[in-house]
């Protein structure tokens, strides 16, 4: 079905056509300087020392979860059984690799307003068994990181941050996805910037960018400098290091076209996220203090991967009929990300537990969805809204 107003559209230009030629013509199409310079670019736009770039959001989460099994650090190692907090309304794969590596998942309800961590349940669910909390900033909003870190104070609990639907937002004056000790962001096609498939993390912890360097990678020390935090001290001899493995790692190695891409990407960033953001301003304009339908309240600079209806509680408005209406005024609607991921069959594999009653997670399940914003104006968007 074609949309008037859908979900996503193309952000590239003739410099990523162009950009894609240069590779098919070099021949060389396994990651090298190309991915090596869109992760120098991104790093240099985000505010990190380190960037290493995968072929997916999913897989950033994966590394980041690898790593601290990994690392030599004992304030940031994880084991297994160690307890994690996630909010209940995220993508699969942030829950995914705890599963995976054998964390102790415990479920916290989400703000009805910000979308993002109730903060009073995410404090009351902190206990001394709690080693991480995985934030995860929704449709571009950032979480109220000087009250996550406040409940963590002084206690041994990792920050880590899901920001593959925030690239670009703020929060004062700091990217997210640079709170915690690494960050995860996706260059899939419809979120700020496309690399067709694609993802990164951010960090500034040197000896955990080594680890991201060699678990992308096989394993092996081949992309590591010389002098590592990983196996040391390279040989000098390539043909040694050609297949030495060290880590157990995975193949998750993004192309060089994809590298190219983000390249040129990075490049219209600032200006992408400036254009969501003036359509974020309109979007609040139209529908402020709706009497059936909530929108997103905006923490910090929210770069607006799109525009979420919740409806209120106690309305008479249903989901399907706004759906219909909506579709009849010509937009591609979703589900809010996965909803209430704790209903789904899947957990039923995980350790986890819910703390308290999912009661927000439960109502926009069950009662909301969104739209897609652009890169560009929307005035004839904004008009049909209006007439909700």
């Amino acid at each position: 079905m074609n949309y008037k107003f859908p979900l996503a559209t193309a952000t590239w230009g003739q410099e990523e056509i162009d950009a894609m030629q240069r590779v098919i013509a070099s021949g060389m199409f396994t990651m090298g300087a190309n991915v090596r310079a869109f992760e120098r670019d991104f790093a240099d736009y985000i505010g990190s020392k380190y960037c290493v770039m995968v072929n997916s959001g999913s897989s950033s989460n994966l590394l980041i979860v690898a790593a601290l099994f990994y690392t030599k650090n004992p304030r940031l190692k994880l084991k297994r059984e160690d307890e994690v907090i996630v909010p209940a309304v995220s993508w699969s794969t942030t829950y995914y690799p705890l599963y995976q590596y054998g964390l102790k998942i415990k479920f916290v309800d989400i703000d009805l307003n910000t979308l993002n961590f109730d903060l009073d349940q995410l404090e009351s669910a902190v206990t001394d068994k709690t080693r991480m909390i995985f934030a995860v900033n929704l449709l571009g909003n950032p979480n109220d990181f000087d009250r996550i870190n406040q409940i963590i104070g002084d206690r041994e609990i990792m920050l880590m941050e899901d920001n593959c639907e925030s690239m670009g937002a703020k929060l004062n004056g700091k990217h997210a996805g640079t709170f915690g000790v690494m960050g995860s962001f996706s260059s899939f096609f419809s979120h700020h910037i496309s690399t067709m498939e694609g993802g990164l993390v951010v960090t500034d912890d040197e000896e955990l960018y080594h680890i991201l360097l060699s678990l992308r990678a096989h394993g092996w020390t081949r992309n590591l400098p010389k002098h590592n935090h990983v196996c040391g001290t390279k040989s000098d001899d390539p043909f040694e290091e050609s297949f030495r493995f060290v880590l157990p790692g995975y193949n998750v190695r993004p192309l060089e076209l994809e590298g190219a891409l983000g390249v040129e990407q990075v490049r219209r960033l600032p200006n992408l996220v400036d254009e969501r953001r003036k359509n974020g301003k309109l979007w609040q304009e139209t529908l402020d203090k709706h009497p059936d339908i909530i929108i997103q309240q905006e923490i910090g600079e929210s770069s607006w991967f799109g525009f979420s209806l919740v409806i209120r509680p106690g309305s008479s408005l249903t989901r399907k009929q706004l759906l219909t209406r909506l579709n009849d005024l010509g937009f591609e609607c979703r589900p809010i990300v996965a909803g209430n991921f704790a209903k789904n069959e899947v957990v039923k594999l995980f350790d986890s537990e819910t703390h308290g009653i999912l009661q927000n997670a439960n109502h926009i399940d069950k009662n909301g969805l969104f739209i897609g914003n652009q890169h560009f104006p929307m005035p004839e968007a904004m008009t049909a809204i209006a007439e909700l």
